[in-house]
């Protein structure tokens, strides 16, 4: 049986904040099609924490060889 994890979403500013950019950046990025998933609740942006993790691993580049 799989288990269910339920997390708060992020604000549109608390993503901004956690990656280091200002809202009007993650706006523009959401504008421009870029950025991990989002969702639209009622006119306000939300982001799960986990498709932003995800996001940021699928970012990574280089490393230790």
């Amino acid at each position: 049986m799989s288990e269910t994890v339920i997390r708060r979403l992020w604000t549109a500013r608390e993503y901004a904040e956690f990656v280091g950019m200002t809202p009007a950046a993650a706006k523009q990025q959401r504008y421009m099609g870029g950025g991990p998933p989002y969702i639209r609740l009622d006119g306000r942006i939300r982001y799960d924490p986990a498709d932003v993790h995800a996001w940021l691993n699928a970012k990574k580049q280089g490393g230790a060889a």
